[in-house]
């Protein structure tokens, strides 16, 4: 595979959460740019137009290719159906790269099921720690 190729590879970006949305927006638009080929998978761990929508409207992202449309449920219940969407779209999609956001549940299950599946991880962080356990993000960290 030569470099150019790697370029234009398929790269999926995972979103699921109003912090992912702000951080993904000018990875997406650089990326397109450069002429990289994309896909938005939306989680819909935030399914509120409040906290999905009008970011997307707002900050210039590209309409999702796929929302899981996972909604709420407990940790385990949320990551447990985002992992089980995500493993399908990935072996769908055979991605060479997955870009994860942040640090929510969508986060942590997408990176999980693309190292599993051998697919690598880009991670995009921004904001301090807090080192409150009892915060689920702190817990994802």
């Amino acid at each position: 595979m030569n470099r150019r190729e790697i370029v234009l590879a398929p790269i999926v970006h995972v979103l699921g959460a109003r912090p992912n949305f702000v951080k993904a927006a000018p990875v997406i638009g650089a990326l397109s740019a450069a002429g990289a080929e994309q896909a938005v998978v939306h989680t819909g761990q935030h399914y509120d137009a409040r906290m999905s929508e009008i970011f997307f409207d707002e900050l210039g992202l590209p309409e999702p290719d796929v929302n899981l449309g996972v909604g709420s449920g407990t940790h385990a219940e949320q990551t447990a159906a985002l992992m089980i969407g995500l493993e399908k779209e990935f072996t769908s999609r055979s991605p060479v790269l997955v870009i994860v956001y942040g640090d929510v549940n969508s986060t942590i299950a997408a990176a999980l099921v693309a190292a599993k599946l051998h697919i690598p991880v880009a991670h995009v962080e921004a904001g301090l720690r807090s080192f409150d356990m009892t915060m689920p993000e702190e817990v994802n960290r």
